[in-house]
């Protein structure tokens, strides 16, 4: 055996005893669907809006098209290596750099952790609607009962995050049923959302929309660091992948396109809450309703960031790159109650006391160099020939190099727009 197989064959033996698996794949796809579909399209709908109008639907799903590419590298990665910290064991199999495979690691959770502490920094503006106590009092005591809920056992603390998403979902097709409901319309005029093939600047204005709506289905590449918890990972974890992309996008896209049929994209885009205006004006419903909705959403956000975050330093020091208390599991729970612990008392220290307004902008350009890192990881790894194990979801050679390339170029594209090199 060369030493790349070696590697790959140590890496998905992992730690034993270990993890149980223990999640199907309902459970797993509720869980992706909830880390992907987050407070972003709350957001991105008035962006969208501004940016192509009638046409911003399509650039949900062209991202969709796009997010699959790298969808398909982390299934067979995935099944190839069905572990914790899943990223940087992907790097340590293709690369064979500890140093290298623990910075991918370490960027993951950072990521997480700052993307985290943003929810529950923002938590405190729908929860305040409801309690009058000051906002650092409200996000000590959202962080650290969700950190107590992500130590119970992995069944347990991810069904109640899918009872969650499913009210977090639920929200928004709700949205969609009002629009429908109000506008029969809407579906008859389906055919205006594709502009004509001849009319560029409409094109070119889609390509800047799609750069934006791609962030908001970043998470689903989440679902790989539970892959050591998953029940038969090399079906359950690929279909909950494409699944979660596939129900995204059609979400996404539903959502958007009822919101601007329902309201002007101009006033879409000059409302800081344009989703909450399209609910109120949709339903009549008051704006309670959505603030109760918008705060399941940002707590199931953060138990879903807190689980995997923990999984990240438990398969990192499985594997011998972070000290080996982190690895330690809970003998009644079997879950990483050290790393839990250490992962929410980042969180809390950021969301108090760290300004993260500046850092939340760079989470989604780590994403991406994680995908690029990802993507390139497998073609090493195929180009090796390294074997694949009876059941592994195998992609075509030229995905990975897909996804290599349109990670890199939208990572280019957003540090030109931010930067305003390119203007769309």
């Amino acid at each position: 055996m060369c030493r790349s197989d070696k590697i790959e064959a140590d890496i998905a033996t992992g730690p034993q005893p270990g993890l149980i698996r223990a999640l199907s794949l309902t459970q797993a796809t509720l869980y992706g669907l909830g880390v992907t579909i987050g407070a972003g399209i709350y957001v991105l709908v008035g962006v969208a809006a501004g940016r192509s109008g009638m046409h911003a639907p399509l650039a949900f799903i062209g991202a969709a098209l796009v997010m699959a590419l790298s969808a398909a590298s982390f299934a067979e990665l995935g099944t190839r290596m069905p572990v914790s910290a899943s990223e940087a064991a992907y790097a340590q199999a293709a690369f064979h750099r500890k140093w290298f495979s623990l910075l991918v690691g370490l960027l993951v959770v950072a990521t997480a952790m700052i993307s985290a502490a943003t929810i529950s920094a923002g938590s405190a503006g729908y929860i305040g609607v409801f309690l009058n106590v000051p906002d650092k009092v409200i996000i000590a005591g959202v962080v650290v009962s969700m950190g107590a809920l992500a130590c119970l056992s992995t069944v347990q603390s991810v069904t109640l995050a899918a009872v969650m998403t499913v009210v977090e979902i639920g929200g928004l097709l709700l949205i969609v049923a009002a629009g429908l409901l109000a506008s029969p319309e809407a579906i008859r005029r389906l055919p205006e959302m594709v502009p004509a093939a001849s009319d560029l600047t409409i094109w070119v204005g889609l390509s800047g929309t799609m750069l934006i709506a791609v962030f908001a289905y970043t998470g689903f590449e989440h679902l790989v660091n539970v892959a050591e918890e998953l029940k038969e990972p090399s079906k359950t974890l690929p279909r909950a992948l494409f699944v979660t992309l596939g129900i995204s996008a059609a979400i996404y896209a539903a959502v958007v396109w009822i919101a601007v049929v329902t309201v002007p994209p101009a006033e879409l885009t000059r409302s800081p809450a344009p989703l909450a205006m399209v609910f109120e004006r949709l339903t009549g419903l008051p704006l309670l309703v959505m603030s109760a909705i918008a705060i399941v959403a940002t707590l199931n956000g953060i138990i879903i960031h807190m689980i995997m975050i923990a999984r990240v330093l438990y398969g990192l020091a499985a594997q011998g790159s972070l000290p080996g208390g982190l690895a330690r599991l809970n003998p009644a729970t079997r879950t990483p109650i050290v790393a839990t612990a250490v992962g929410t008392s980042a969180i809390l220290l950021l969301a108090l006391f760290v300004p993260i307004a500046g850092l939340a902008d760079f989470t989604a350009r780590f994403t991406l160099v994680v995908f690029a890192i990802v993507n390139l990881s497998l073609i090493v790894i195929k180009w090796r020939k390294t074997p694949s194990p009876p059941g592994a979801f195998i992609s075509p050679g030229w995905v990975p190099v897909a996804g290599l390339a349109s990670s890199l170029l939208l990572l280019a594209s957003d540090v030109a727009v931010s930067s305003g090199f390119l203007k769309f």
